[in-house]
């Protein structure tokens, strides 16, 4: 997989680079790339927004802009695209990002996002330029980077080798093997805390209670 993401803070992405399953992934072959919408905006002076048209407070990242970064990144009409490869714009009014869709995004070879910034993109970017508007939750961030990264994080740990031990993703929250439910709690050392004692199924030795306990306890939450 390879994955490119625009954005005005590329330097952002190195903290993402250096998270241990994604440097597995990129040891496997896949890649995360950050790319400057400033190096090749159109307009003087590194400028890449403009004020809305209509009124009102703050500043507009301009299509032409988004366009001449996909053009110089991919050599091909931005607006074609998204026929070739999922082009994902992050804004807060995009499809709810998920579980499921972090899966269906790890089958993909080739993953571009746009990460907004100030009021966000003009709308031209979302209907035109992108296959995908995707947020990540219903409240509003400064910019489309963290949400960039959590896209980022969720999508490369489900690449097969990511996690170094495939057993890590088998049983973990929305995953098929709980049903898509919540994860089940954990317990480690010390087995008693101010009073408090880990389950004693846990430390049964009886593994199909020990799965019985989990399941049920995964159900319980999601039902909450």
């Amino acid at each position: 997989m390879r994955i490119d993401v625009f954005t005005l803070f590329p330097e952002w992405f190195a903290w993402v680079r250096e998270q241990r399953h994604v440097r597995n992934a990129e040891e496997l072959g896949h890649e995360l790339r950050a790319v400057d919408l400033r190096a090749t905006t159109p307009l003087p002076a590194g400028k890449v927004d403009d004020t809305p048209y209509g009124g009102g407070a703050g500043m507009v990242i301009r299509v032409d802009v988004v366009e001449a970064a996909l053009r110089a990144r991919y050599g091909t009409d931005p607006v074609e695209l998204p026929a070739e490869r999922r082009v994902i714009a992050l804004s807060a009014a995009g499809r709810r990002f998920d579980d499921a869709l972090a899966a269906e995004l790890a089958g993909e070879a080739e993953l571009t996002l746009l990460c907004g910034r100030y009021e966000g993109f003009d709308e031209r970017v979302h209907e035109h330029l992108a296959s995908d508007v995707v947020s990540i939750g219903p409240y509003v961030l400064s910019g489309g980077e963290l949400a960039a990264m959590v896209v980022c994080d969720a999508v490369l740990r489900k690449l097969p080798g990511a996690l170094g031990h495939a057993e890590s993703a088998l049983e973990e929250s929305f995953s098929p093997a709980l049903e898509g439910g919540p994860e089940y709690p954990h317990f480690t050392r010390p087995a008693r805390w101010r009073g408090h004692e880990v389950p004693e199924v846990l430390v049964s030795g009886d593994h199909a209670r020990i799965r019985g306990w989990r399941r049920e306890r995964s159900r319980e939450r999601r039902a909450d």
